[in-house]
């Protein structure tokens, strides 16, 4: 139980149902969603460019001619350090897509977290779960194949 000097401390810092439950309730985290046409991750770029594709080196060629300008012109996300949930939608690329977040770079690679799966079938949307630390990221896939988008995380 709660003394009177803890209840207001509680309360000033938490609220009221973290006064009466004694704890804080732990943050939910915060859905980033995402969505991947041929070649590319429309929310990065701002737009949806049309591309077609049937198969990856579709896009590696489409990528090679533009991905790097792309790129440059690309919303790098900055986020706070916190759980994340990136829902990832396969729109209309007509074939198994994954996604893959991590460090940026070989530094990066090897000492901040990662998320990565695959079998996102068109039409389909998966959640990918990561607690984010202060640090430099990219995400992308490789089996649509997409430019490394940028992900800035500072508290």
């Amino acid at each position: 139980m709660l003394t009177k000097t803890a209840f207001k401390t509680t309360l000033a810092a938490g609220g009221i149902a973290a006064a009466f439950a004694g704890t804080a309730k732990a943050a939910e985290p915060t859905v980033i969603t995402l969505t991947q046409t041929a070649c590319q991750f429309v929310e990065a770029e701002g737009k949806d460019h049309g591309y077609a594709s049937s198969r990856k080196a579709d896009c590696e060629a489409i990528n090679k001619s533009s991905g790097d300008q792309r790129l440059t012109q690309s919303k790098t996300l900055e986020l706070k350090p916190g759980k994340y949930v990136f829902r990832v939608k396969n729109e209309n690329v007509p074939y198994q897509l994954g996604f893959w977040l991590r460090g940026d770079g070989i530094l990066g690679r090897a000492t901040l977290p990662s998320v990565s799966g695959g079998g996102l079938a068109t039409g389909t949307t998966k959640d990918y779960v990561i607690e984010l630390i202060e640090g430099e990221y990219v995400y992308s896939c490789p089996l649509n194949p997409t430019p490394d988008y940028k992900i800035m995380v500072k508290g």
